[in-house]
């Protein structure tokens, strides 16, 4: 079974709009895999047989990088 989901984070100052970074997460058999793509630190993948774990990666990943930003 392969299932996947896309989400895009905008960052809305104003009236304008700015997409701080896109995430993929797909299913295929029993592997999570998480892409996200963001201007500061570019395309990085995140795989494991347990979703929690990939969202935790990422999470932290994303948190430390907006803080530094």
């Amino acid at each position: 079974m392969i299932w996947g989901l896309t989400l895009n984070f905008p960052l809305r100052c104003s009236n304008m709009e700015e997409v701080l970074c896109n995430i993929e997460i797909t299913k295929d058999n029993n592997t999570f895999v998480a892409k996200i793509q963001s201007d500061i630190g570019g395309m990085r993948e995140y795989k494991s047989a347990n979703f929690e774990e990939v969202l935790e990666q990422m999470t932290m990943d994303l948190q430390e990088e907006f803080e530094l930003a």
